[in-house]
């Protein structure tokens, strides 16, 4: 039996653009045909093009003309026009996490450090009002590429809260590491926040998620954030600060540490950490316990494999785990970080979605519930940790 043809285009050409064409070319559900690509400088597309062996194409427009799904791997202040062009041609869009944000006036001196979080709410809360109302319009879907959601550890807490009717008391999970590589992450006017949005959104929206399929189980809807109270440092900016070079500290407006607390309608509750000064490696995990189960989700490091290297050169050519320090001595070695990251399994999902029209468990109103709870957490933050009332759309 053939399989339904989706074509497909990426805009971007940066570490995310490279495993999203990767995920897309492991698809089984579906004959994925890679067109090809549109970056912001014609040399980039042409770079990425080559190495992927796609078209590279002058402009968004011509790209949207050939496809039927176009991922969207560019900074998160370009999200929104880019997903709601897609949307009014019909075309889904897979696009990355965060979704939508605040990302300034336009005054050439936007600073985040001093700008009104209130202001930044509401510009947020506007952002994501217009995509989900390009998404009700089209016979395209936003496809929300939250990995965690799909990462085997997740999933199967999903299996086991279905399966038992559990109800999580608390979840408490985490996202570090010692900088981002992304050179628009660091200006707030580009990536919408620090710490808080760029790795607090993935726990988060995972400890969202969970907290859905629970309502789901058990009362056949979603229970949904209600409150948060969050803090947020600039560590790397404190006058003290001693700089190592091991640590990214070139940030120009942003955190590089946020504590997100959110209290559910139900009254139960999620810490989530997030953080830029973290050594060793990722620091993924998500902690669920339940009234009548208790699972640790570790994403990443794992000890499904473990190495020892006495040479630093001898893993020149050799993938140990994402932004570790050092290959020499003892590592969690990753035999397949994107599979236990959910990326390929997300990207399987949104094809079956296109292809046969299932529901995605990563969707629109994940994604909105993620940053109407991070904004309101930037609220809380300026506000010495008080706690703010989430908006739901």
């Amino acid at each position: 039996m053939s399989k339904p043809k989706i074509r497909t285009g990426i805009i971007g050409a940066g570490f995310a653009a490279n495993f999203h064409i990767e995920a897309a070319r492991r698809v089984h559900g579906a004959d994925v045909d890679v067109i090809g690509v549109h970056a912001r400088t014609d040399a980039s597309s042409q770079k990425f093009a080559a190495t992927h062996g796609v078209a590279a194409f002058p402009d968004l427009d011509s790209l949207l003309d050939k496809i039927d799904v176009l991922h969207v791997c560019i900074p998160p202040a370009l999200h929104e026009e880019v997903a709601v062009k897609a949307l009014e041609r019909d075309v889904f869009a897979v696009v990355e996490k965060p979704l939508t944000g605040y990302f300034g006036d336009g005054a050439a001196d936007f600073d985040g450090r001093t700008a009104s979080m209130t202001e930044a709410r509401t510009g947020a809360l506007d952002s994501i009002g217009r995509m989900l109302a390009a998404e009700a319009s089209s016979k395209g879907r936003i496809l929300y590429a939250e990995n965690w959601v799909y990462a085997p550890t997740i999933q199967k807490e999903r299996e086991i809260l279905e399966k038992t009717k559990g109800q999580i008391l608390w979840m408490h999970g985490e996202e570090a590491h010692s900088g981002s590589h992304a050179p628009s992450y660091g200006h707030w006017n580009l990536a919408g926040g620090g710490s808080m949005i760029g790795k607090g959104c993935h726990p988060l929206t995972a400890a969202l998620y969970l907290k859905g399929v629970e309502g789901r189980a058990r009362f056949g809807k979603p229970i949904r954030p209600a409150t948060v109270t969050a803090r947020t440092h600039a560590l790397t900016q404190l006058p003290e600060f001693v700089d190592t070079g091991h640590i990214r500290a070139d940030y120009k407006d942003i955190e590089d540490f946020a504590m997100t607390h959110v209290t559910f309608q139900d009254g139960t509750i999620a810490t989530v950490f997030a953080s830029d000064i973290v050594l060793g490696g990722v620091h993924n995990w998500l902690e669920v316990c339940a009234g009548n189960h208790r699972t640790i989700c570790n994403l990443n490091p794992s000890n499904q494999m473990q190495t020892y290297n006495p040479v630093e050169s001898q893993f020149d050519d050799i993938y140990v785990v994402e932004k570790i320090g050092t290959k020499q001595g003892w590592a969690m070695t990753a035999p397949d970080e994107d599979f236990s990251h959910g990326f390929p399994q997300e990207i399987e999902a949104f094809y079956r979605a296109v292809a046969h029209d299932e529901d995605v468990e990563s969707n629109s109103m994940l994604a909105a519930d993620c940053i109407s709870t991070i904004y309101s957490g930037y609220v809380s933050a300026a506000n010495g940790g008080m706690e703010e009332a989430i908006t739901l759309l």
